[in-house]
């Protein structure tokens, strides 16, 4: 199985930053529609402040699996001789 490289340094600043407001409490599970195809998805978000104090601003990351997430993806092979990304 072929190895999927290295994390996108943009990738790992994304990832960082969810890190960040999960430990400010500004992570949140918003219920939205898919924009192609209008199916629910469940959206992980980070939530900032607004110039407009009855608004909030959400930057979202990502959605969870809708399925079971060990038969929607495969993970890296750790047997190649590539270098591995390091944990966050």
């Amino acid at each position: 199985m072929a190895n999927t490289g290295p994390i996108p340094a943009h990738i790992n600043a994304n990832f960082q930053t969810l890190l960040r407001a999960a430990e400010d409490g500004r992570l949140a599970l918003l219920s939205c529609l898919d924009a192609k195809t209008g199916e629910p998805r469940y959206v992980l978000v980070a939530v900032s402040d607004s110039d407009d104090p009855e608004t909030v601003n959400m930057v979202p990351f990502g959605h969870l699996c809708t399925g079971n997430p060990y038969e929607e993806y495969t993970p890296p092979s750790f047997d190649d001789d590539e270098p591995q990304a390091e944990a966050a």
